[in-house]
């Protein structure tokens, strides 16, 4: 039986909350822990061949939707799984994303991720997908979703892997984000630690669970890993709104593949105590546009990718960076940047050190009113 054949045997998952779990593909480990081999001989394959196969898929498939070949060969078995991880690499070095861990590391240094951020009003839900093309039409790849609630005398954006299942108690669920009651003010909550040692955030409002935690592999609190603030403009003086962002143990750059740490991420991935537990903030403030005198408005310059003038649009550039030798932001290079393309579509463009986790709910807080900033 032939590798493509192998692949179009198996269901393979449209979205990255239907990768199974390591253990749980066919030829994976089963509850007693014993690894069954294929029958076909796959799981037997010698290491330096199957390393190779891996490699090159990798190389070949670049793009979604032929990305999925390399989740297919993760799906294979816990070994091929095993090679797989190897193989792949940080979206940091490749700008590639394969795994939901690539969704909580930072984007590549060079060529912005570049994003779609589509709006559904009725059901005040908000997807994320990964650009294909530069048509602002095409859906893309999905990546992320949020919706909107409202809490008492504060707003939450829950954020999930799966479209159709947005509540803090399911498996998909990667974090969410908390406003106060004038909206002007954010906190980025992961459903994770950051860190080796991080502690889940005291308070109601950080809670994942209302009750005892409902399963050992579920994290039963929320991480503090962010804040996001929006300036008053009590003069009401004509321009943009004004926003700076804290990002808490910033994700730094990530080391060669196979060297090991302790932490997992978001899918398995070995992440680095040492790096993610520096402390430290990344602050992130919006770049201040300029008056255009013949279109009597305030102009910043998106490159093409915002067609539509609106006060939600933004750029962010760093101030401190952790990233970055010396911890110095480099305030002409645009690390984030979001504009509207229609009536429900927004891009979102981000680059390292911001991961599409934290640029999503960035991005999420520019939605809403806030009258005592405009």
């Amino acid at each position: 039986m032939s590798l493509r054949k192998v692949f179009r045997t198996r269901k393979f998952s449209r979205s990255f909350k239907e990768a199974p779990a390591v253990g749980t593909a066919e030829g994976g480990v089963t509850g007693n822990g014993v690894e069954h081999a294929h029958e076909d001989g796959w799981s037997n394959m010698l290491p330096e061949i199957l390393y190779e196969i891996v490699r090159r898929v990798d190389a070949a498939e670049e793009l979604w939707p032929n990305r999925q070949n390399v989740v297919s060969c993760a799906c294979v078995c816990k070994r091929w799984r095993d090679i797989t991880r190897e193989v792949v690499r940080e979206p940091l070095h490749t700008g590639k994303i394969t795994f939901p861990s690539c969704l909580k590391q930072p984007g590549p240094r060079e060529v912005p991720h570049q994003c779609l951020i589509k709006r559904n009003k009725k059901t005040s839900t908000f997807y994320l997908y990964l650009a294909l093309t530069q048509s602002f039409t095409d859906k893309g790849k999905f990546l992320l979703a949020a919706r909107r609630y409202r809490c008492g005398t504060h707003t939450e954006y829950i954020i999930s892997l799966d479209a159709d299942d947005l509540s803090q108690g399911s498996n998909a669920y990667v974090g969410k984000l908390s406003s106060d009651f004038l909206g002007t003010n954010f906190t980025i909550y992961d459903s994770q630690p950051p860190h080796s040692g991080a502690k889940p955030s005291s308070g109601r409002a950080s809670r994942r669970f209302a009750s005892k935690q409902i399963s050992p592999q579920v994290p039963a609190g929320n991480f503090e890993v962010g804040q996001v603030s929006y300036k008053f403009n009590l003069l009401k003086s004509r321009g943009p709104r004004r926003m700076v962002c804290s990002l808490k143990s910033p994700v730094t750059p990530f080391k060669t593949t196979g060297e090991t740490s302790d932490s997992t991420s978001l899918d398995g991935h070995k992440m680095h105590d040492k790096e993610h537990a520096a402390s430290g903030h990344t602050i992130l403030k919006n770049k201040a546009p300029r008056w255009h005198e013949h279109l009597q408005c305030w102009c910043l310059n998106f490159h093409g990718r915002v067609t539509v003038a609106s006060v939600k649009n933004f750029q962010l550039v760093a101030t401190v960076d952790q990233s970055q030798p010396g911890g110095k932001g480099d305030e002409e290079t645009v690390l984030l940047q979001f504009g509207k393309v229609g009536d429900d579509t927004f891009t979102m463009d981000y680059r390292q050190p911001l991961s599409a986790f934290q640029a999503f709910a960035i991005c999420l807080t520019s939605f809403g009113t806030k009258l005592a900033c405009e």
